[in-house]
């Protein structure tokens, strides 16, 4: 084909608005469903001119400005790469090789072929026009390709729509033994033994309107009761059970969470994370500040560790899933309203929450105002060792309308009675305590590991929310069934061991009551327990789904419940079954 002066300006604006589109591969935007094509795809299904790469012969000898160069065009791209976000940066044009022989030489044709007759690229006559000698375009006139990025690189949701993101089911069938109890109080364990069985149900919810902001809602509902009224033992041997309460003897559904969170990228890398509960699929920034404000719960944000963490899935034993330690703020259920604050790295994270306190030890009602009482929070983890090992230091500091164990001791000693903390309850009163917890994984991509936790509190103030303990000490290991050619079973086993301050053991040992331990006297020993367990799971049905069936058994030994030498050790079987979604 002859380039004359009277058709090189058709050519040139028909290469120019051609050209970028050649270079759009054929990719799905990420999240946008698989029955509806893109835009780059309807581009990239559409024949491309012949005429496209002749930009390059004809321009040659007077470059266009940069304005209107293909170069220019070419980046206008960028907001064809998945949601509005920056494409990555540019790689320098490289010609595809052609998918069939050289094309023949072909007639004179107008300088614009109908569509209908254009060439696909890398097809014969696509890489330049018919009847032209093959050209490689100079490097400073080529247009540079804008590789799409990949639905991993791609920062948002998986969908920008309000969704059911899980479900769960939990039953738990447990039975305590009989054991030896020369004496009794109000809250001991049943020297004859009990049997309790509870369920759990729950709907969780989430909405990501915008890439940096999410809005969750949770629903829960709990039935049942745990052994021996959920009292007698500082560390409990179901965690999925609520403790007793007067204001909770209707089971209904609850909100359990209601929560925003806002998210700062502060990078532009981004992992991916996986749908489950209170989590919403996609990707995130992998540097990032974050917000949380709502109803939540404070396990869900700090003390976390991967393998004792869940009552649900792993251990049932309140010291194996959390620092018993840590009287962290809640209300009888396990949730609080407040905010966190965090800064979220690969390497490292540290993050700062304040929380509404309730208004009385193991209460439903919670303090209206922060000012009056709170519980405040701080933990920085590391997760950039070599060996994988993740490393996790919590403080915190709790205000509230607290008893003092030496005050009610001298209380009682004044007036010939019975000590009672909660007597000597004072505004303003503060505790304070530290927490260690770290996490190794051994073998199979981390399935096979260990834990240890360690925790402290002053011990001065009034055990208020979790449990009745000051310090604590707990190791463990989970196992694949990777190791017995068993992949979906899991083996856990751990050991912990509880203990109080001089002030707490002296209270009971006088006979005062707190909310889980009254056995009216107490010769003090160090609250020791052993638990192994066995989970064996399956996916039913994969699509849609999956939906994931848990079972297997669970057995904890416990020497010296409640602090009391004189009593125990108690022993306790389980059968958990577990399905969510």
């Amino acid at each position: 084909m002859q380039i004359t002066p009277g058709n090189r300006k058709r050519l040139l604006l028909s290469g120019l608005v051609l050209a970028p589109l050649c270079r759009i591969p054929a990719v799905r935007p990420h999240g946008s469903p698989s029955g509806i094509p893109s835009v780059s795809s309807a581009f990239a299904a559409a024949p491309v001119p012949r005429a496209a790469a002749v930009v390059f012969v004809a321009d040659a000898a007077s470059p266009l400005p940069d304005s209107q160069s293909p170069a220019a065009a070419a980046s206008d791209t960028s907001s064809l790469t998945g949601r509005g976000q920056p494409s990555p940066p540019s790689s320098p044009a490289v010609p595809a090789p052609a998918s069939g022989p050289s094309a023949p030489a072909a007639p004179s044709s107008p300088a614009v072929p109908p569509p209908s007759e254009a060439a696909p690229p890398g097809t014969p006559g696509g890489s330049g026009a018919p009847g032209a000698p093959p050209v490689t375009p100079p490097p400073a006139t080529t247009a540079p390709v804008t590789p799409a990025a990949s639905e991993e690189d791609i920062l948002g949701p998986d969908s920008f729509y309000p969704a059911l993101i899980g479900m769960q089911y939990t039953f738990i069938l447990q039975h305590q033994s009989a054991l030896h109890s020369p004496y009794a109080g109000p809250l001991s364990l049943k020297a004859g033994g009990d049997t309790q069985t509870t369920n759990t149900i729950g709907l969780y919810t989430g909405w990501a309107p915008l890439t940096w902001g999410q809005l969750y809602l949770d629903v829960e509902k709990f039935m049942g009761a745990g052994v021996s009224n959920t009292t007698g033992l500082a560390a409990f041997s179901n965690g999925d059970v609520v403790p007793e309460s007067p204001s909770l003897v209707r089971k209904q559904f609850y909100i359990a969470r209601l929560y925003a969170r806002f998210m700062l990228p502060l990078g532009s890398g981004v992992v991916p994370v996986d749908r489950a509960q209170d989590q919403i699929g996609g990707t995130e920034a992998a540097q990032r500040l974050e917000l949380k404000v709502g109803r939540m719960a404070l396990p869900d944000d700090f003390d976390q560790n991967r393998y004792a963490n869940s009552a649900r899935t792993e251990f049932l034993n309140w010291a194996l899933i959390n620092d018993t330690a840590w009287d962290y703020a809640a209300d009888t259920r396990g949730y609080t309203d407040g905010i966190l604050l965090g800064y979220i790295s690969p390497a490292w994270s540290l993050k700062y929450g304040i929380y509404r306190m309730p208004e009385v030890a193991n209460g439903e009602t919670l303090v209206g105002s922060l000012s009056r009482a709170s519980g405040q929070n701080v933990q920085f983890s590391y997760t950039g060792l070599p060996t994988g090992t993740v490393v996790r230091l919590l403080g915190y500091l709790n205000t509230a309308s607290m008893g003092d164990y030496e005050q009610a001791l001298d209380l009682a000693a004044a007036t010939h009675s019975q000590p009672d903390v909660a007597a000597t309850a004072a505004p303003g009163r503060q505790k304070h305590g530290f927490g260690l917890d770290a996490e190794q994984a051994l073998a199979d991509d981390g399935a096979t590991g260990m834990f240890v936790r360690w925790g402290w509190n002053d011990g001065r103030e009034q055990s208020f929310v979790y449990t009745e303990a000051d310090q604590t000490l707990s190791a463990g290991v989970q196992i694949s069934g990777e190791q017995w050619h068993e992949p979906s079973a899991q083996l856990g086993f751990g050991l912990a061991s509880d203990s109080l301050s001089a002030a707490h053991r002296a209270y009971l040992a006088a006979g005062g009551c707190d909310f889980m331990l009254c056995d009216g006297r107490s010769a003090y020993g160090s609250e020791q327990l052993m638990e192994i367990y066995y989970r064996l799971e399956r996916i039913w049905p994969e699509d849609p789904g999956p939906v994931r069936w848990q079972l297997g058994p669970d057995f904890q030994l416990i020497r010296n419940p409640g602090y009391n030498r004189n009593s125990g050790p108690a022993r306790f079987w389980s059968l958990r079954l577990h399905v969510e979604y």
